[in-house]
């Protein structure tokens, strides 16, 4: 994918004084060995300098992973550790980092040979809350050389996130629709997380798109276009606008993206840009969205966030879905009970109109979109993708700021199921465990948008250590609680 990083995770071993230097020498070699054979050895960089036991060894070990382009730092604990030097490390090192300790390697060498990196981690946490440091602990942060290299592994999703969110820029253009207020929120939380904003106005767009009229490069789009739609290419006569409306797009992002290095776009595509665009742009969203550019609907500024950071963590095409619809009593009992062990309410629909990139569909046509075709022309409304999705594991997900400016998100992994739906535009039969709570007791009583993120793929586990690290309160990143354990809003007599 372009428009997310690639991570370098830098490994610095630290070690207290009292204790074998040695000891973090060897364990940090054995961890480097491992993660060698197991993964890309492009990934990490063994800081060869010194082992950090002193301030003086912090600022050459930072110099060192600087100077080697690290984008992320994993501070490995070869034994017990300098609680200061260490956190300081963490405090001045300018990305992503993660915290993790050795684990004692037999009992035959508990003498000279023991590093209580189990008991240095406790001092590493308490001395990171007390310098105010961000920093990624794993669920069980003490290993041996081929756990440690596991969790380093691990950590890359995520540090992708973290350091796509320091350069990103969302260019948005547009107010929301009107009585779409749900999409409104405010602004503040993107600067608490690094994140820029450059809001336009729909006349700054369509002013760009008709500079764009005659572009040299619009019959090698359509061409392009041509090609990804195969059998599906219905509406021919709407490929020409189409590609001069994603030449303006990608012009705009290469002008304005500034000194930011990734940029996600929050588009309008209702009710005046059919009339006056004459095409809907759900197509050219799911193109630039396949490239690893999401565009979200609707001007969702915080849905195109969250679209974004799973393309950083799945390193794959994701989507902006409404979670739209219940499944058919009728439907569930022929396609669903007795081949799939979800109840009834486990299962709704997940729809847009055609913004799902044409990879992530069964069988995609060019359409019109049908809803805005009841009250225009069906000649504005050509330009939506459509198909099922295709079936598998998902997540779906969200960050949201709330009205009064607080961050929140949900995360709640499933399936989309292959069954047909029987139904238009970009659309899945989906199956979430105790969908039915989940959706009264969090979307509903959580004050949640319509607009969820979908990655394809099971990641709750990147998304949740995310979410935590950007500052969510635990108490406010939500899931599908299972049943058995009741939500706070939940009536116990229900």
């Amino acid at each position: 994918m372009t428009n997310i990083p690639k991570m370098k995770v830098g490994i610095v071993a630290v070690s207290r004084d009292c204790f074998p230097e040695s000891l973090s020498v060897n364990r940090r070699r054995a961890l480097v060995e491992a993660y060698r054979k197991k993964y890309d050895a492009a990934d990490i960089y063994e800081c060869p300098v010194c082992i950090v036991e002193s301030e003086i060894h912090m600022v050459q070990a930072l110099e060192d992973i600087k100077a080697a382009g690290c984008n992320a730092l994993c501070v490995y604990l070869g034994n017990f550790g300098p609680e200061i030097s260490e956190t300081l490390l963490a405090k001045h090192f300018d990305g992503p980092k993660m915290f993790i300790a050795a684990a004692e390697e037999s009992q035959g060498d508990l003498v000279q040979g023991r590093g209580d990196a189990y008991c240095g981690m406790l001092n590493a946490s308490y001395n990171l809350r007390l310098r105010n440091v961000g920093a990624y602990i794993p669920e069980y942060p003490v290993g041996d050389a081929e756990d440690c290299a596991d969790m380093i592994h691990g950590f890359l999703p995520i540090a992708r996130a973290i350091e796509g969110l320091s350069g990103l820029k969302i260019i948005s253009f547009g107010p929301r629709p009107t009585n779409f207020l749900a999409c409104n929120a405010p602004i503040k939380q993107l600067y608490n997380l690094g994140v820029e904003i450059e809001e336009n106005s729909e006349l700054d767009l369509f002013e760009a798109f008709h500079k764009h009229a005659d572009d040299p490069r619009i019959p090698e789009v359509v061409a392009d276009m041509e090609k990804e739609l195969g059998v599906g290419n219905k509406k021919p006569e709407i490929l020409a606008k189409l590609a001069q409306y994603e030449l303006t797009l990608t012009d705009w992002v290469q002008e304005h993206k500034g000194y930011r290095k990734y940029v996600a776009i929050a588009g309008k595509c209702w009710p005046a840009f059919q009339t006056q665009f004459g095409f809907v742009p759900c197509y050219v969203n799911s193109r630039l969205t396949g490239r690893g550019i999401p565009v979200s609907c609707e001007v969702d500024i915080y849905g195109a966030l969250s679209e974004f950071i799973g393309t950083c963590v799945s390193d794959d095409v994701v989507t902006l879905l409404d979670i739209n619809n219940s499944v058919p009593k009728d439907m569930y009992r022929e396609s669903v009970a007795g081949k799939f062990d979800y109840k009834h309410t486990d299962t709704f629909m997940g729809f847009h109109c055609g913004n799902t990139c044409s990879r992530k569909l069964c069988g995609h046509e060019m359409k019109n979109q049908m809803i805005m075709a009841r009250s225009l022309p069906v000649e504005v409304t050509n330009g939506t993708l459509e198909g099922d999705l295709v079936p598998g594991d998902i997540t779906f997900y969200r960050l949201q700021s709330t009205a009064d400016g607080m961050l929140r998100a949900y995360v709640a992994q499933g399936e989309i199921l292959p069954v047909a739906t029987r139904s238009f535009g970009g659309i899945g039969v989906f199956a979430i465990r105790e969908m039915g709570r989940f959706y009264r007791h969090v979307l509903i009583e959580k004050n949640y948008p319509h607009h969820g993120a979908v990655a394809f793929g099971h990641y709750g586990k990147e998304l949740f250590e995310v979410f935590r690290y950007i500052g969510v309160p635990a108490e406010e990143i939500n899931y599908n609680q299972p049943a058995g354990l009741p939500y706070k809003t939940e009536n116990p007599f229900a």
